[in-house]
């Protein structure tokens, strides 16, 4: 597994928020450019979010399917990208002095952890593996961060 970590000043139940709202998926996953739909139940094991992927007109519709949840803490994912493969990414949720997020040290650290499954792409040696992932997953992680700042994923759509 490619780790990543990232301390958000967001409460553990605000990033929650986001990540529980399917149609934010495109929001703040790199490379995701549009959700089709979302499963009723998400994020149950085996909801999945339709999403698209790839700038236009190189668009290639997939899907993204929960794994296992643990609502409030964990929850993993069963990331496709056809042609190139399917990564295995788990998100873990820990608060941080209070994971108040108010500014005062409070907040969320998140760790992302991917690693590639299947496809062409899991055959790439690991160092580069981790060269592509690290900085893709350190600006999700940023975009989950603004989103989950904003309060995005406390209104329902």
């Amino acid at each position: 597994m490619i780790d990543v970590t990232e301390r958000i000043a967001a409460s553990p139940e605000q990033v929650w928020a986001v990540l529980a709202t399917g149609w934010t998926y495109s929001g703040w996953v790199v490379g995701a450019s549009h959700v089709r739909a979302v499963d009723p139940g998400w994020p149950a094991v085996g909801t999945r979010v339709h999403h698209s992927v790839g700038p236009w007109p190189l668009v290639t519709n997939d899907a993204t399917e929960v794994l296992g949840v643990e609502p409030g803490r964990w929850l993993e994912l069963d990331a496709r990208l056809w042609p190139f493969g399917a990564a295995r990414v788990r998100l873990e949720l820990s608060a941080t002095d209070g994971g108040t997020g108010s500014g005062t040290g409070g907040g969320t650290d998140v760790l992302m952890s991917e690693q590639v499954v299947r496809g062409p792409a899991a055959l790439l040696p690991k160092p580069l593996q981790a060269a592509l992932l690290i900085p893709r997953n350190r600006e999700s992680l940023s975009r989950l961060a603004d989103l989950a700042a904003a309060g995005v994923g406390s209104r329902q759509p």
